[in-house]
């Protein structure tokens, strides 16, 4: 009988931790109260360590835990604040019901939660995903706008219509979630890969996955030449492209941002290629 049993504890990796940082000096002053509180929120850490099981473990599948969902925000974000200084205004603001800092808000709690699905199933993790984080969700938006059942719903809405399309299989209308959706496309540098590259060697399907995120050396996100932001994807062998046509473009696609997007993708020391 199999009686050894080790517990997951809520230590945070180093990688963890300088995800944290860097995502507070990404939010709005305003926010940086609730949004420490959720990166230091033992019911997330939890489901996001337990996500991550499940899918390297369990299926053999890429980071789905927490340095990926950090990495998901500080994407999201970094969009965020780039198409502020292009004075291009978020859903919420263009439509008269909402603040830059709302829409923060909701991004950053969908960015965090949006794998959480991954603890219960592959199959439609999104949705499981949006049924995980409600209470989350809803909890932390009580708390801050204690007196806005209005600003509750908007936020909620807004965060759960961002987890449930962040895999592209439905239409997404708001910025706010097509900003989650491209920032999820962009984690795919060779880091993601590494463990289920050293757990799983014998050859099965979908290993295309991991093997071309171990090509993709170095993503940059920065202000376009003409465009809000630039996306420009470095990788060390043509097998890398396959995350870009196949992983991101979708996602672009299906994104309201895609118009504010330029994409650069190329191998290390040739000419890069634009597609957007």
């Amino acid at each position: 009988m199999y009686n050894h049993i080790t517990t997951m504890s809520f230590e945070k990796s180093p990688k963890e931790i300088s995800l944290d940082r860097r995502l507070l000096q990404l939010v709005p002053p305003a926010l940086h109260e609730i949004t420490d509180r959720m990166l230091h929120d033992e019911e997330i850490k939890a489901l996001q360590d337990y996500a991550n099981v499940v899918s390297i473990k369990r299926l053999g599948y890429n980071d789905h835990g927490p340095v990926h969902m950090r990495k998901v925000v500080k994407n999201a974000l970094k969009f965020a604040n780039l198409l502020r200084e292009a004075e291009i205004p978020m859903s919420l603001e263009q439509e008269g019901i909402g603040t830059f800092e709302d829409s923060v808000l909701a991004i950053f709690m969908a960015g965090l939660l949006h794998d959480v699905g991954m603890s219960m199933t592959r199959q439609d993790h999104e949705n499981y995903s949006a049924q995980l984080a409600r209470p989350i969700i809803e909890r932390y938006l009580a708390e801050f706008y204690p007196a806005d059942v209005t600003r509750q719903v908007i936020v909620r809405s807004l965060a759960l219509e961002a987890i449930v399309g962040h895999m592209a299989m439905i239409k997404v209308y708001s910025l706010e979630a097509g900003l989650i959706l491209i920032a999820d496309g962009c984690d795919m540098e060779k880091g993601r890969a590494r463990i289920p590259m050293l757990l799983n060697t014998e050859a099965r399907v979908g290993d295309i996955h991991k093997y071309s995120s171990s090509a993709v050396e170095r993503i940059t996100i920065g202000p376009g030449t003409d465009r809000p932001i630039r996306v420009e994807i470095e990788m060390s062998q043509s097998v890398g492209f396959f995350q870009v046509e196949e992983v991101l473009f979708p996602k672009l696609n299906m994104s309201p941002a895609k118009p504010y997007i330029e994409l650069v993708a190329g191998i290390i020391d040739e000419e890069p290629k634009r597609y957007l």
